[in-house]
């Protein structure tokens, strides 16, 4: 299993995949807005998506699991 993480505090801005979602490598699945910023997070890993531990309009710090890619 494979954990999405944030890279940076901010609010969840759009969840671009749901829980089953087959994604691949680098594939956008969660944009966050900073600083009046979208920044994508893309996945590290392929895979099914497992699990969304976020929704939309959260706030969110570094290092926080967005998402589990299985």
């Amino acid at each position: 299993m494979h954990e999405v993480v944030a890279l940076m505090a901010g609010n969840v801005w759009k969840i671009v995949v749901q829980v089953g979602d087959v994604v691949e490598e680098g594939q956008d699945v969660v944009i966050l807005e900073s600083m009046k910023m979208e920044i994508p997070i893309t996945t590290e890993a392929g895979g099914v998506v497992k699990a969304i531990r976020v929704q939309e309009g959260d706030f969110v710090n570094e290092g926080d699991v967005l998402l589990e890619i299985e």
